[in-house]
């Protein structure tokens, strides 16, 4: 570190401390995750660090570099196909994956920032909506870049982050069963909160009205892009006179639901009953029959994420956004409807 950087780095500090009204190791302990700092304290100082422009020197990456992924929840084999895609990044950059479970999926749990400080990670890469204010003041002020993958929401325009088209991903799993001559086409999307959910869901309406189709109401669930879901939805669909004979699953897993309850209820798939996910999951092509679906780049997009974390200091000034293209792969659970 040059004299003149040590000699800023001590004046800003002392500044903080001073204009805090705390003392210097207290500043220190925020700069350094400790928890033994009271909020209003922290939130003080963090405010402080921010109006100096302070940004943590370094004279390199931590002794083990470090790339981090935090998610709401980790039992899906959709997390294990983005933690698949930031591993093949860190191994070409000779670091090392951390995995993290916290919060909903709108955001981190508060309980996260003070260890991924302490942690120091070369960058981190969230799967939720966006971040609290106060929690990418923190980040920015240790310099640990963060990228959102695969966002629940909207996140703010200074947000990094990488998606798929989700719309583009609706319309064509909709509108392969509606070529095929459904005109009963139900769709299980995932949870009514998230952006994705809605923008499948409008995919699915665009394709109905396309092909001259009203979409029934009483054919719209919300799910929650689990098995037990996809199956209790659709064996509620499926067991009324005027079921639908196709059935649009917002994730494989719903389908993999939805699978079972045609089982359950002695539908043959796709005799009977037209069944398309939405993912492209390693199971998918497994399932009994093979299931159409669309194809989420989940692992490309947890690289170029990755990527983007990685990226030199000057290519991060401004805040980027990445929509992949999604695609049909048709196998065989769908078919045209049966006649009579």
């Amino acid at each position: 570190m040059r004299e003149e950087d040590q000699v800023t780095r001590r004046v800003t500090l002392a500044t903080v401390a001073t204009e805090a009204g705390v003392s210097l190791p207290t500043v220190s302990k925020v700069l350094n995750g400790r928890s033994d700092v009271s909020p209003a304290t922290r939130a003080k100082i963090e405010h402080l660090l921010e109006v100096h422009g302070y940004r943590r020197r370094t004279q390199g990456p931590p002794p083990t570099p470090l790339i981090e992924i935090v998610f709401h929840e980790l039992e899906s084999v959709w997390a294990m196909e983005l933690i698949r895609g930031v591993e093949n990044v860190a191994k070409q950059h000779n670091a090392t994956l951390a995995l993290t479970e916290s919060g909903t999926r709108q955001a981190p749990g508060p309980e996260w920032i003070e260890g991924v400080l302490r942690r120091r990670p070369l960058g981190v890469l969230l799967v939720f909506s966006t971040l609290p204010e106060d929690v990418k003041r923190q980040l920015a002020s240790r310099a640990i870049p963060f990228v959102i993958v695969d966002p629940a929401g909207d996140p703010d325009p200074d947000v990094p982050s990488v998606g798929s088209a989700n719309w583009a991903g609706g319309l064509a799993a909709t509108r392969h069963l509606t070529d095929q001559g459904h005109r009963r086409v139900a769709i299980i999307t995932g949870p009514e909160d998230l952006m994705c959910s809605l923008a499948r869901l409008d995919g699915y309406r665009s394709a109905m009205a396309m092909a001259g189709l009203e979409a029934d109401p009483r054919l719209i669930r919300f799910g929650d892009f689990h098995v037990q879901g996809g199956f209790e939805h659709a064996l509620d669909l499926l067991q009324h006179q005027d079921r639908p004979t196709a059935i649009f699953a917002g994730s494989d897993l719903q389908a993999l639901g939805v699978l079972e309850a045609a089982r359950v209820l002695g539908l043959s798939v796709p005799g009977q009953l037209s069944v398309v996910g939405y993912d492209d999951v390693p199971p998918a092509q497994w399932s009994s029959p093979p299931l159409t679906t669309v194809q989420q780049p989940l692992q490309r997009m947890a690289e170029e994420a990755a990527r983007m974390l990685l990226q030199p200091t000057d290519a991060k000034k401004s805040a980027s956004r990445i929509e992949l293209a999604t695609h049909l792969v048709v196998r065989q659970s769908t078919a045209p409807p049966a006649q009579g």
